[in-house]
């Protein structure tokens, strides 16, 4: 490991210059000192704590650092470029990491960006905005329907679906540690519930995707009895079955061989070092009805906890049949979760990251349209994520219809990560999504913790500011309205404008001509329709 052999080779060169300052010249004595200098700092850079890459890579790290210091433009391009072109830019991922440190993060000499370009967007503020008392607690949102008996107060940001399998335990315990100082949510990903994510207490959102890890039968099926045993701890506050992820959807899950340690194969009830899939679909449902009823069965196994489901929307037919199916059987999910296609941690193959699934605006608003057309909206919650990282993001996303978001890629980056692309192949420089032990090692967990607990607070709190500035008391006063777009150069329109927005109960008793078509095709008891 570059650790070892980093420490090994300088103690080696600095005893050969000894000797040879001993026994032949004078001069090694200049060699020693630099040698021994060099190795003095590598004992530092591995026993500190702040940063993980100088414990991974001593002495050769503070490269990356001189780059930073010398010009930041320099350090963002070659150590955290995104050679696939779709990263956060600069000011977003420099704003993650400032607000992670605590560090101030106002700019000086205004925007960086071209807002006379097309598809500029932003947020008309008011003259009167109204104040933000100092003392008062962040905005939280009610989650629970109907037949839901432990509705959860989720916060406006949370962390969003991450396994512990692609990520490693060091950076799961950071998440949750943050999450439990900061008082907001923890979703598990579907990698399965572990000792990682109870560890500190955090409230966890407990993802089952299709491959039922934690709740798993031995043939790969949804084991009720256990699934009910652990939606029963007292940290789980809300349980989400996963249908899709904005990443990769239709596609499932892969966990690389190299990754699945004996430790995550007894979380997950697989074999250890085999690849580790969940399959592109589910077992225990296969049309529209049977899917609301399974969810109404794992609220029921899960207590009356708020039971929802995740999905990256595709076609609006198979939404409106699953809609068609709660109002068949009178039964409707607490919450659901609109994943974009712009979002994921994950790998994929960059077919799926790039052409599969519906962008998160287009998914959003058309999950909230349905919704409030069949008169359903004010029983279901909205959860967002896909590259959620600011506060302006937070309002955005409120404004287009959103009750609450959730962020992955911005805590990675919260807790180290640098973008270095090595996700998939467990050589993480960071320690953030390997499971290899001795780069994880690397990732302080205290430090890293209170690095997202001050990312999420920082982020919300800004959120919070910039509905103040737009006259918003409290987010339920957002409206499409409150977010603009430019179209062309003299031509700027509000997302009130720019989409249609059904009115309550309108695809029940009238459907107009843009939704009818789809809505008459909608089947309960079948969600690939062709007319």
């Amino acid at each position: 490991m570059f650790p070892l052999g980093m420490l090994s080779g300088l103690a080696i060169l600095t005893a050969a210059a000894l000797v040879a300052a001993l026994f032949w010249s004078a001069g090694w004595w200049v060699a020693v000192a630099v040698f021994a200098a060099l190795l003095a700092l590598a004992v530092h850079d591995v026993v500190q704590r702040r940063h993980a890459i100088l414990r991974t890579y001593p002495v050769a790290g503070h490269f990356r650092f001189l780059l930073e210091s010398i010009r930041p433009e320099i350090q963002q391009y070659f150590v955290e470029r995104n050679v696939d072109g779709r990263p956060f830019d600069r000011e977003i991922r420099t704003t993650i990491y400032e607000r992670a440190k605590g560090i101030h993060s106002d700019q000086a000499f205004g925007t960086e960006r071209d807002v006379n370009a097309v598809g500029y967007e932003f947020l008309p503020h008011t003259t009167v905005p109204v104040p933000v008392p100092p003392d008062a607690p962040p905005p939280r949102v009610r989650v629970g329907g109907p037949d839901c008996t432990q509705p959860y107060d989720i916060a406006l940001l949370n962390v969003s679906a991450m396994s512990f399998g692609s990520l490693s335990g060091n950076a799961v315990l950071a998440m949750n540690r943050g999450a439990a100082a900061g008082g907001f949510a923890h979703d598990t990903g579907e990698g399965g519930l572990t000792d990682h994510h109870l560890r500190y207490g955090a409230d966890l959102v407990w993802e089952i995707g299709s491959g039922y890890f934690g709740a798993r039968t031995r043939d790969g099926d949804f084991d009720p009895a256990m699934f009910k045993d652990k939606a029963a701890l007292p940290a789980v506050k809300m349980v989400e079955l996963k249908l899709s992820q904005g990443a990769k959807p239709g596609l499932g899950g892969i966990l690389p061989a190299a990754k699945v340690s004996a430790e995550i194969a007894a979380a997950r009830g697989v074999p250890a070092g085999v690849t580790c899939e969940s399959p592109p679909g589910h077992r225990v449902f296969a049309t529209p009805r049977e899917l609301v009823l399974f969810v109404a069965r794992m609220r029921e196994l899960a207590g009356g906890k708020p039971t929802g489901f995740k999905l990256c929307v595709g076609s609006r037919r198979e939404l409106l049949a699953i809609c068609r199916a709660m109002l068949a059987e009178g039964v409707t999910p607490d919450f659901i979760v609109v994943d974009g296609s712009e979002g994921g941690t994950g790998a994929a193959p960059l077919e799926y990251e790039d052409n599969v699934g519906t962008p998160l605006t287009e998914g959003l608003i058309m999950v909230h349209n349905a919704l409030v057309g069949v008169g359903l909206r004010d029983q279901i919650r909205i959860g967002v994520s896909g590259k959620v990282a600011t506060g302006t993001d937070i309002v955005k996303r409120l404004a287009q219809g959103a009750d609450y978001t959730n962020s992955a890629r911005a805590m990675m980056m919260a807790v180290g990560c640098i973008q270095a692309l090595r996700c998939h192949t467990n050589t993480c420089p960071t320690g953030v999504a390997t499971q290899d032990p001795r780069r994880a090692r690397a990732l302080d967990v205290a430090d890293k913790g209170e690095r997202v607990r001050r990312y999420q607070q920082a982020t919300v709190a800004t959120a919070v500011q910039l509905m103040a500035s737009l006259g918003c008391a409290h987010p339920d006063e957002l409206h499409p309205g409150m977010l603009m777009r430019r179209l062309t150069h003299t031509d700027t329109r509000s997302y009130a404008e720019l989409y249609s927005w059904l009115e309550p109960g309108e695809l029940l008793a009238e459907p107009p001509a843009g939704w009818a078509v789809d809505w008459a095709a909608a089947d309960p008891d079948h969600f690939r329709v062709v007319v």
